[in-house]
């Protein structure tokens, strides 16, 4: 389990740690299924390719998904992600590694919490930003008296 981050730890154009996922093709099957995103481009190569893919697609929400889980790890159990906003930019395909990566843009106190906003983005293999976004988190201060 990582440590917990504190917002004293934190500091403008800093990198968060980064997270790799590589979805399998079951792994969409199952996401299409628990999301009810059912839409054959990401399980259905024919299908897919009939749509004028080379293949099947990473679900969006999936990798929005998988941001979620780099800002959750990051934050640790005391801090709390307020907002994830993404957008599908570009397409990842199963099989192959997708990086999520995120970079403190702001840091501010705001109504006493302790606020940290962030960029935030996938990565296919060539380094090209599929899905980017924004993230607001709040962490627990070192100063905070329990």
């Amino acid at each position: 389990m990582a440590q917990q981050v504190f917002y004293e730890d934190v500091s403008e154009g800093m990198e968060i740690p980064s997270l790799t996922k590589r979805p399998s093709t079951r792994q969409l099957v199952m996401w299409a299924g628990a999301s009810g995103d059912l839409y054959e481009i990401h399980y259905d190569k024919d299908f897919a390719q009939s749509q004028g893919l080379n293949g099947v697609i990473v679900h969006g929400r999936l990798k929005a998904a998988f941001m979620g889980q780099l800002l959750t790890d990051w934050i640790g159990t005391e801090g709390m992600l307020k907002r994830l906003t993404c957008q599908y930019r570009g397409m990842d395909v199963p099989d192959q590694n997708i990086t999520m990566k995120g970079k403190v843009r702001e840091k501010h106190v705001t109504g006493g919490e302790h606020c940290v906003e962030l960029d935030v983005w996938t990565e296919n293999p060539g380094g090209e930003k599929t899905t980017p976004g924004t993230a607001l988190v709040t962490l627990p201060s070192r100063n905070q008296i329990s």
